[in-house]
């Protein structure tokens, strides 16, 4: 009943934050630069943030019909919980006429989580430019079949309603076939003309792209090189200097994040979300990981509908490619339709705290353990932290999380 509600007052209330929002940003009149698709949205956000800094301002933990609308108005929710509604209801007229931020430029993340999002976004927002960086099946349970082509129709709003200038992923099919939808220039990255060499160790990842060596201290999957090459497009469009050493560059939790753990373990925290290509991505950067032994846990690839069963099958053929030596699968999913198509050493758990006291009780010392998934995975990492003042580097620290992690016992 609840998921019904949610569908069915999603977009009036959006649109009650939408029109006050509009009020504020008639007033401010920014240049604005939307950056959309299934995957990579925040790391190409923060590649152009760590070049631009306070000449622009970005949309932080803000990517949907409200959030977007939030971030203009100045609102923001800390714990999450249905308690913040009410102050915000009354305080977004309030700051509709508050005085707009004094940089001309914003930088947006866009998602699109639902059929009619892309379409309220981007006539909201008409961007001056769409970086569409990816398209998967993500949150493939709200849309209709053929769901690919559905999403991918409903981020081609942003193409359909930029004014200058999209530059997109040109590797992906189905945004090739939304281009049409453009009255702007297209501008397309494809791989085999921008990566040379891409290299990952625990100490960070090198891109060789057109000759130019770009060195990260994060570990960035080999798809990262769309959102590399992209933020250098909009650099160039934007007449600013590329720094080639992203000196500025960071990630939000949860985005492969390096920890040390318990007996000497090496912790990797990509627990922010997981479909099967950015899973497949992981693991293959994974694979290519100069480390021993190698453990995975991990968890379901949520809302996938009508997709459930074939994503999950897909996904034991990337970690059989992935070489990996002890695989953990958490999850009434995997448990269905992934596990059977492992080999029999894997290891399936359902729930997270069976998890923690598997690997209490297994880990041996030295081992290197990739986290890949949502279902509170980042509360098992939290137990297995060498230094505990890093539980504040781990995704979903609102209130509303602590208390259902609580719940699990973790």
């Amino acid at each position: 009943m609840l998921n019904l509600l949610k569908r069915i007052f999603y977009f009036p209330l959006a649109w009650y934050f939408r029109f006050w929002a509009q009020i504020k940003l008639s007033k401010w009149q920014p240049r604005i630069i939307v950056i959309t698709g299934s995957s990579g949205k925040t790391t190409l956000l923060h590649l152009i943030e760590s070049q631009l800094g306070d000449k622009a301002k970005y949309s932080h933990h803000a990517n949907s019909s409200f959030g977007i609308p939030f971030d203009i108005l100045g609102l923001h929710r800390d714990t999450l919980t249905l308690w913040e509604w009410p102050s915000l209801f009354l305080l977004a007229p309030v700051k509709a006429f508050t005085q707009p931020p004094l940089t001309n430029l914003y930088i947006v993340e866009a998602d699109c989580d639902r059929p009619g999002e892309g379409k309220f976004l981007s006539e909201f927002l008409r961007p001056e430019v769409t970086l569409w960086v990816s398209l998967s099946k993500t949150h493939s349970i709200n849309f209709p079949t053929p769901v690919e082509a559905s999403i991918a129709h409903e981020f081609g709003y942003f193409v359909q309603n930029t004014n200058k200038l999209v530059i997109a992923n040109g590797d992906s099919n189905p945004i090739q076939k939304q281009l049409p939808r453009s009255r702007t220039q297209n501008v397309l990255i494809n791989k085999k003309d921008w990566l040379n060499k891409y290299k990952v160790s625990k100490s960070g990842t090198q891109f060789t792209l057109k000759e130019k060596t770009y060195s990260f201290k994060y570990l960035l999957p080999e798809e990262t090189v769309y959102s590399i090459a992209i933020c250098i497009e909009i650099m160039n469009y934007l007449s600013h200097p590329v720094d080639p050493k992203f000196t500025h560059f960071n990630l939000p939790p949860g985005r492969s994040s390096i920890f040390a753990g318990v007996k000497h373990t090496t912790l990797i925290d990509s627990t922010y979300n997981s479909n099967l290509e950015s899973a497949s991505a992981i693991l293959n950067m994974y694979r290519q990981l100069d480390t021993h032994p190698k453990w995975a846990i991990l968890g379901d690839l949520l809302e996938q509908g009508t997709e459930e069963k074939a994503e999950h099958e897909k996904l034991a053929d990337v970690i059989v490619k992935a070489s990996i030596d002890k695989v953990v699968l958490m999850g009434p999913r995997v448990k269905k339709y992934t596990y059977p198509k492992l080999p029999k050493e894997t290891i399936v758990f359902v729930n997270p705290p069976e998890v923690l006291q598997y690997l209490e009780a297994h880990i041996q010392g030295g081992e290197t353990i990739l986290f890949k998934g949502a279902r509170f995975l980042e509360g098992v990492i939290a137990h297995l932290l060498a230094d505990k003042a890093d539980i504040a580097q781990l995704p979903r620290r609102e209130k509303i999380w602590e208390m259902r992690r609580k719940k699990w016992g973790l």
